[in-house]
């Protein structure tokens, strides 16, 4: 049976819980705001099926990119209110159109994170943009598990142990399915995101990828309350790590693990590939690893153009590597526990070298 001794060891993708054949795993926040599987022992049978689909206790073979490609979205509309490029609603529009299942990350009534499906084309939107928070995965691997056996296409999208978790949770392959990693930084605690929007009445917008003021300087939406993002405690505390779930540190899905057929990425190091326009709206990097995923991207009718992957993963390391530990991450959970609001609004704040790299950033946008 799972037994976490070791919270390293845990990815929270829910695929034991989910697979559990006698429903005996619930998943229980800890003081950090992460969930880990914790057992009924009375009712466990002792079948080891848990074991069995966890990304951390089997780690797959690391799968070479096919192609790699730069790419947009046609409508600009759609390419605005994406993350990077729109490159997902491209995917999903033409999965949805072969009468297919789409599963992606949206935002609850309580602005928690959660993972669900749509199969409209209208439905689509609340998938849009990245949600810096560990989704809440539910059912979403049963309910793929019965579309794929109906013959439904479906297309899931995740984080790279997610994605590595639903696979596991399979245990095979299904050529109805489109598996597609988004690259991922590492997962904050949901319980550090409650902690940001604690006793805020005005929380009717989540936006963490906002273009209004650029692509590459985009600010974070919550509410009426617009931000830069290195201004905001919670997205402060994420990209330091210190909020960051602790497998993160060694992902076992990254690098090609995962089994996805396509990844989706900023296309951060644009600059470096002249032949592309630069006009600071977003641009997606999509990194193909099967196929499967060639046939769907082609389908789709969005423009292509091949880009070196290895030149990529340069400007945008998260595609492959894993998130740096903090060298203050205990003393960081250790005042979160005792005094969180004091503690994300302490991690949060600037520090000195932080503001002396913004005005330096700001200096260069100047002198163009």
């Amino acid at each position: 049976m799972i037994d976490i001794k070791d919270k390293s060891q845990c990815c929270g993708c829910e695929a034991c819980a989910q697979r559990c054949p006698m429903g005996c795993i619930t998943m229980v926040e800890d003081d950090h705001g992460f969930k880990y599987p914790v057992v009924d022992k009375g009712r466990c049978v002792d079948c080891h099926m848990c074991e069995r689909v966890c990304p951390c206790l089997n780690q797959q073979e690391a799968t070479d990119v096919l192609s790699c490609f730069a790419a947009t979205h046609p409508d600009g509309e759609i390419r605005y209110m994406s993350s990077s490029g729109g490159v997902f609603t491209a995917l999903a529009e033409q999965v949805i159109g072969n009468g297919g299942v789409v599963f992606g990350a949206r935002y609850n009534e309580k602005w928690e994170v959660v993972h669900d499906f749509a199969q409209t084309t209208d439905g689509l939107s609340v998938f849009r943009g990245s949600k810096y928070v560990q989704s809440v995965m539910g059912d979403s691997f049963v309910r793929t598990e019965e579309f794929l056996k109906q013959g439904r296409e479906v297309l899931f999208t995740g984080t790279p142990c997610q994605i590595a978790g639903l696979k596991l949770f399979l245990g095979k392959d299904y050529p109805n399915l489109v598996a597609v990693e988004v690259a991922c930084h590492g997962v904050p605690s949901p319980g550090v995101w409650r902690t940001h929007l604690q006793g805020r009445q005005d929380v009717t917008v989540v936006n963490f990828r906002d273009k209004s003021t650029g692509w590459r300087n985009y600010s974070v939406l919550i509410g009426k309350k617009k931000k830069h993002h290195d201004d905001d405690d919670f997205m402060k505390c994420f990209l330091t790590n210190h909020s960051t779930r602790q497998s993160c540190f060694a992902c076992p899905a990254k690098q090609g693990k995962s089994g996805a057929d396509i990844l989706l990425a900023d296309l951060w190091g644009i600059k470096a590939f002249p032949a592309l326009d630069d006009d600071n709206k977003g641009t997606s990097a999509v990194m193909v690893y099967s196929n499967r995923g060639l046939d769907l991207l082609q389908q789709c009718g969005i423009a292509l153009a091949s880009v070196d992957a290895g030149m990529v993963i340069k400007h945008n390391p998260s595609i492959s590597k894993s998130a740096r530990r903090p060298d203050d991450y205990d003393l960081f959970w250790e005042k979160y526990v005792k005094s969180p609001r004091w503690t994300l609004k302490r991690y949060g704040s600037l520090s000195w070298s932080s503001i002396l790299l913004r005005i330096k950033k700001m200096m260069r946008r100047l002198m163009r």
